[in-house]
């Protein structure tokens, strides 16, 4: 009968530690969710403004030749221009040039989206709050399709009706 007791005993600080776990990992996970976890240590914030950043969000990835150097920690509409801003945290290590790009890029047909910095070539490195001005948003892939399908973009290229391009 103790030998019972001891077992069932086992089980339920087993049962109770496998719950603990899966609490704690789903609050992590909700933390970098929401971008309420802690901002890394040996990281700047650099700001840019994007015509859309659709498929972007607080924790998506800042990458710099494929690997990841940061993460988005802010996105906001400006309501001046009427573009998303956004506040992207890189390392201290990576040091951009002030002619640096950043674009919205996606990993593939059904992949999500992260932001691609592209450096420029000038010897002046961007500081600690600047903002990169050459940017280049979310490409719609909906809308690439409705061309495509649609025969074009609508351009005047095309033959005239009963007609053949010379």
């Amino acid at each position: 009968m103790a030998a019972r007791v001891m077992a069932e005993n086992r089980a339920e600080v087993l049962a109770g530690a496998a719950v603990l776990a899966a609490a704690l990992g789903f609050l992590v996970y909700v933390g970098q969710e929401t971008g309420n976890s802690l901002r890394a240590a040996g990281s700047y914030d650099l700001t840019a403004s994007f015509r859309s950043v659709e498929g972007v969000r607080v924790g998506t990835d800042v990458r710099l030749a494929g690997v990841k150097v940061g993460t988005v920690t802010a996105l906001s509409l400006n309501p001046q221009t009427f573009f998303a801003d956004a506040v992207l945290s890189v390392q201290d290590s990576v040091q951009l040039p002030d002619d640096s790009a950043a674009l919205i890029s996606s990993e593939g047909l059904l992949g999500g989206n992260f932001v691609e910095l592209v450096p420029g070539g000038s010897l002046d490195n961007l500081a600690p709050g600047a903002e990169i001005e050459d940017t280049q948003g979310a490409v719609s892939v909906i809308s690439l399709m409705m061309k495509f399908a649609g025969g074009g973009s609508g351009d005047d290229t095309a033959a005239p009706e009963g007609g053949a391009l010379e």
